[in-house]
């Protein structure tokens, strides 16, 4: 389990163990620990005061943060989709999350990814063709949740339907499965079976998809409720109900008390971080495997007045809650303890990243529009030949986004809603529109060119 005496351990020892690791050619093990509906603005090493996630913060300390990482898309299924094929969404073909019953407005969600979804290429599919054994576990949401396949050899997964905490019923590489307990403690212990089943010298992919802390928020362990009950969310920003709320804006009604709620579910999450900490130790598996924890999109909490993510409002929004999630690389004496990373990037630069890890090639033909920043995770940016873009784009149906250092654009398809500007630097919190003010015409068109170069490049 980490420590703080063993945080400042790893990074005194940085120098020494990374020699050590250099002789060693192994592929590495990687471990990604995949939350939903998780922004970065909600755990203790991005800032937040109230949410307690001491686990997840340790893990930081002990590695290296990326502070300003975005998704390409504020949904899940979308999300997931850029994340696992390095591929936008409308290249990927997974516009929304896939459901048979769709939000009233903004325009029906998709029932299902389109055929063509079968020819992409998946990441989990490079490993499995590299030797790597590879498990997903948890929530899928990319079609076929029962049997996701795509390279992966074993799955405990959800089964479509509605979601629950309690007794779910899962999905045993595609048999159905009622379990009894906690989902999310169900998913941890499966996920040590599989470390501790593990061949020497054997490569493994492992992912962790875990639910929390995505509603509902009954559920949960009552230890976590208690925990969180005397939160006053005094610093978590919020608002009163916009008038455009959408999504989820019944959790509006009593925004305190669902903070503290849904604060209860990150905190059960923080706490399934030292099993899997421990399966590796006990194994001896622990310094040769990566480990990374992200979240397929951010969340409001109330802030700006809205509960949800990128749907949380009509049209649809692009604050940096929905757009920002974590980014933690741990790997011990290859990615640097007490580690931060000011550049940005998003979930399409990951799948370039873990190939240049693991020694092997992109799949050709794809029109990746990201690119590996593998150099910045190990601490080794000024062997960077060209200089980082540190520009993000996003898109989301009608919706699409840029982002630079200091400003953001956001274009909508005609009649669709109004354009936005901010200027992140002077108004984080993005509560003036710039886009009709004369004084920023040169940021706007500057930053409209590129999203048509973006849009036109990558099709």
């Amino acid at each position: 389990m980490l420590t703080r005496r063993s945080v400042l351990a790893a990074a005194a020892s940085f120098p020494m163990v990374a020699q050590r690791s250099r002789k060693a050619a192994s592929p590495p093990n990687i471990v990604l620990i995949l939350a939903d509906d998780l922004g970065a603005w909600m755990l203790g090493c991005y800032g937040n005061k109230e949410i307690r996630t001491p686990n997840i913060d340790l893990l930081a300390r002990a590695g290296t943060r990326f502070v300003n990482h975005f998704v390409c898309t504020p949904i899940c299924s979308a999300s997931r989709a850029t994340l696992f094929t390095g591929r936008v969404p409308r290249q990927h073909g997974i516009h929304c999350f896939l459901t048979d019953q769709p939000v009233e407005n903004p325009p029906q969600g998709q029932k299902a990814p389109p055929p063509s979804f079968a020819q992409e290429v998946m990441l989990s599919e490079l490993l499995a063709r590299q030797g790597y054994q590879c498990a997903y576990l948890g929530k899928w949401h990319m079609g076929d949740d029962q049997k996701p396949g795509r390279g992966f050899h074993f799955t405990y997964t959800l089964m479509p339907g509605p979601r629950r905490y309690q007794d779910p019923l899962l999905s045993l590489n595609g048999q159905p499965v009622q379990e009894a307990g906690y989902l999310t403690e169900l998913l941890t212990k499966k996920a040590c079976e599989f470390i501790e089943g593990q061949k020497p010298g054997q490569p493994f992919f492992l992912v962790i998809a875990h639910l929390n802390p995505h509603t509902p928020y009954d559920g949960h362990p009552d230890k976590y409720y208690n925990l969180n009950e005397t939160t006053t969310s005094e610093t978590i920003g919020w608002e009163p109900p916009a008038p455009n709320a959408l999504r989820e804006k019944e959790y509006l009604k009593d925004i305190v008390g669902n903070i503290r709620r849904c604060a209860a579910a990150v905190t059960a999450l923080d706490d399934q971080i030292p099993p899997v900490l421990e399966a590796l130790n006990r194994t001896g598996l622990r310094d040769n495997t990566l480990i990374i924890f992200t979240a397929d999109n951010g969340y409001l909490l109330g802030r700006h007045g809205l509960w949800s993510k990128g749907l949380a409002s009509d049209p649809i929004n692009m604050y940096e809650e929905v757009m920002a999630v974590p980014m933690i690389w741990n790997w011990p004496g290859k990615v640097p303890a007490m580690g931060s990373r000011p550049e940005l990037v998003s979930f399409y630069d990951f799948l370039p990243t873990i190939c240049e890890v693991v020694g092997i090639e992109p799949p050709g033909n794809r029109n990746l529009c990201g690119r590996s920043y593998w150099l910045l995770a190990s601490g080794r940016s000024g062997r960077i030949k060209d200089p980082w873009p540190n520009l993000v784009f996003g898109h989301f149906r009608n919706t699409e986004m840029a982002r630079d250092t200091r400003y953001k654009l956001i274009l909508r398809d005609e009649g669709q809603g109004p354009g936005e500007l901010y200027d992140l630097r002077n108004d984080p919190r993005e509560r003036v529109n710039h886009y009709d003010n004369p004084e920023y015409v040169t940021v706007r068109e500057a930053l409209t060119r590129r999203i048509e170069q973006w849009r036109r490049q990558y099709v």
